[in-house]
């Protein structure tokens, strides 16, 4: 009978829509953390664990993931505070990691003379508390306090502490915020900005701040100041305090009206005043007084000089407040299969991590008095990954890193106002890769858009579709999918004589704001059709059949993967389901899935709702469909994408008789790891199952 229940109740959501939601019978698999849903995962958890990890390969994938992930000699990833270079660094010994620093000079030697500023492992014992590290935020010049984020378990929620750098103490009585989903700046020595949850009333409904104040030393929060109000259905409301090189100091408002579109002000003593940006638009630095800007959509400034989608331009606080000035200057202009990726600031200059066809480049900008901005190509390896690591704001050094599929990384240190580099880091190989090959090709899609991709594969391979190939990709929110370095990919599945493929799908950044736009809200739809052309192109070639054939995708990618095994189950015979967003019939009511209205829609309209309902993959599992068995995997702190999603599909499954293994790790947040040894866990699970539905 309850079986029944269930089927008639899946028909009345799909054809109702919206409203039919309260007839879901697994919805309270939505509650977190209710002792009956909690048995329920627990359960799920004793019935896959014995089946992978159990599995005669678990304890040697286990093991290789785990001296990858704590490997000592990987390259420790650096960010400037003032003069120094710190790190956060986690291994067997530290690990839930240690904040550290060192001098340049050190950092480049093969083995820096570290000094620890914050230990979590210890911190974490003496609290009981499973702290994981979220970041600082150091005030500058002195960079002698800093307001530390830390979060029990890796939930995005955080508690901020003011920490002393001399003493190396949290300050007994300085600024102590309770956890929360938070945003805090230096605004003085005794003065912070932040929005966060003031009480009843300060949320928006994506569980966002929607209020911003000011906080002085020793205020308590009921105290602190308005200044900036964004609205109930924003996503969020946010203050940013922004220095330049020279000194200068503003205050930045931002009212997210969804998660692509945000309304920018300006903090004066007469209150917000507008800046006269698009929505579609990235305040990415200041710099010399100027705003660096990136445009996510075509504008016309005051007074008729026009800018394209893409492009990187700068522009004063005065002109874009209407008090006259000289105008917004173009520094640089994708063309159609370029991008930018990111961009960052030096004291007096520019850099940016750009793309040509998925192959990175880095480029500094700087003004010319008289000449306007001009550019300089920084060194990098070619057909390589790039990205920008960190950037310093007392001089123009820049740290980034150059990588692809079969090259290790490298990090350099770079002057952007020389343009020399030196390569101060080299990440060891870790795995063997000879005997394979990397090639980028491109699939057909319904519609006629020629989709990239790339392959890596063994050299010698006989194109005779026997293969175990995992296709992965992502295809939202602007993201790109480039060419790195996985060395948990590498040992676990190519070593192993797997074959990897990442598919530049629509939806993703990769050529700029067109490609994201061309899948947004009604047109989701591209990015699950030019999956499968990529999926259809690998059997083309021979190079897998779906026997062999598995996919994987976490997050938004999570939401691909539910789809894919909904509307093409011939195509595969593994599905890793990871973090995923799989009843988007609902996704807006649970956290923080209100902020994501401007990627997917809105189900509470009916026009939105009905395309949504196309394809959301909960509503879609249908009784009498063959499915390949499907591992479906979450966080159960996760507070980005809810567990709800993965749990209710995985009883929908279950009561439609369909395969699959569950499993949810109580730690870990989004991020599905809350330590190496947590991530190596997941991982080998990952690799065993996969080993199992495309080796065996």
């Amino acid at each position: 009978m309850f079986r029944a229940a269930g089927v008639a109740a899946f028909a009345l959501l799909i054809a109702s829509g919206a409203h039919a939601q309260a007839v879901d019978p697994n919805q309270w698999l939505e509650e977190v953390e209710t002792p009956r849903a909690l048995d329920w995962v627990k359960a799920e958890n004793n019935k896959t664990l014995p089946v992978l990890t159990g599995d005669k390969r678990y304890q040697s994938l286990h093991d290789q993931a785990l001296t990858i992930l704590s490997a000592t000699d990987r390259i420790p990833t650096p960010h400037f505070e003032g003069e120094a270079v710190f790190n956060f660094w986690q291994d067997a010994t530290h690990v839930r990691g240690v904040w550290r620093k060192t001098t340049r000079a050190s950092f480049k030697t093969a083995n820096p003379q570290w000094e620890t500023v914050i230990d979590l492992d210890a911190l974490s014992k003496t609290e009981n508390a499973n702290w994981i590290w979220k970041g600082a935020d150091c005030r500058g010049p002195k960079y002698d306090r800093c307001l530390v984020r830390l979060s029990n378990g890796g939930k995005d929620a955080v508690q901020v502490r003011e920490f002393d750098m001399a003493t190396k103490t949290f300050v007994a009585d300085g600024f102590k915020l309770p956890e929360g989903k938070q945003n805090v700046s230096w605004l003085d020595d005794d003065t912070v900005v932040l929005s966060r949850d003031w009480g009843a009333g300060s949320l928006t409904d994506s569980g966002y701040g929607m209020i911003a104040k000011t906080l002085k030393r020793g205020q308590a929060l009921a105290d602190a100041k308005e200044i900036f109000r964004g609205q109930t259905k924003d996503v969020s409301a946010n203050a940013r305090v922004m220095k330049d090189g020279a000194g200068n100091k503003i205050v930045v408002l931002s009212r997210a009206t969804d998660f692509f579109n945000t309304e920018y002000s300006l903090l004066t003593d007469a209150g917000p005043a507008r800046l006269s940006l698009p929505t579609r638009s990235s305040i990415q630095g200041f710099v010399n007084g100027e705003l660096i800007i990136t445009l996510e959509e075509a504008w016309t400034a005051p007074g008729g000089k026009a800018f394209s989608a893409g492009a990187l331009i700068a522009a004063t606080p005065a002109f874009l407040t209407g008090k006259g000035g000289e105008a917004p200057a173009l520094l640089f202009q994708p063309n159609p299969r370029q991008s930018i990726d990111q961009v960052g600031v030096t004291k007096n200059r520019v850099v940016a991590a750009t793309y040509d066809n998925v192959r990175g480049r880095v480029m500094a900008f700087e003004k010319h008095a008289g000449h306007g901005w001009m550019s300089k190509q920084l060194p990098a390896p070619e057909n390589a990954s790039v990205s920008l690591v960190a950037a310093s704001d007392v001089d123009d050094a820049v740290f980034y890193s150059a990588e692809s599929f079969l090259v290790p990384t490298e990090l350099k240190l770079a002057d952007a106002a020389t343009g020399a580099a030196e390569t101060v880091k080299t990440s060891p190989a870790r795995f063997a890769s000879a005997d394979l090959v990397v090639e980028q090709h491109e699939a057909t899609s319904k519609d006629g858009t020629k989709i990239p991709y790339f392959l890596v594969r063994k050299k010698g391979l006989k194109f005779d579709g026997l293969a175990p190939t995992i296709l992965h990709s992502y295809g939202g929110f602007q993201l790109s999918k480039l060419p790195v370095y996985d060395p948990v990919v590498g040992k676990l599945w190519l070593e192993r004589g797997g074959a990897y493929v990442v598919a530049n799908i629509r939806g993703g950044g990769e050529f700029g704001p067109a490609w994201h736009e061309a899948a947004l809200k009604a047109n989701r739809q591209r990015a699950f059709d030019d999956y499968y052309a990529v999926a259809e192109d690998l059997i083309a070639r021979k190079v897998t059949t779906p026997r062999h054939l598995g996919i994987y995708g976490r997050s938004n990618g999570g939401l691909l993967m539910g789809v894919a095994l909904t509307q093409r189950p011939d195509l595969y015979n593994a599905v890793v389901v990871e973090s995923p967003l799989l009843d988007m019939m609902r996704y807006h009511l649970l956290p923080a899935g209100a902020s994501w209205i401007g990627e997917y829609g809105d189900p509470t309209k009916p026009e939105e709702a009905a395309y949504i309902a196309k394809y959301s993959a909960y509503q879609h599992l249908k009784a009498g469909t063959k499915y390949p068995l499907a591992y479906i995997t979450t966080s159960t702190k996760d507070d980005r994408v809810h567990p709800g999603h993965a749990r209710k599909f995985a009883a929908r499954m279950k009561d439609l008789g369909a395969p699959y293994l569950y499993y949810e790790n109580t730690d870990g947040g989004h991020a599905n790891g809350a330590d190496p040894k947590a991530n190596a866990k997941r991982w080998a699970m990952h690799y065993v199952y996969l080993s199992r539905q495309l080796m065996d």
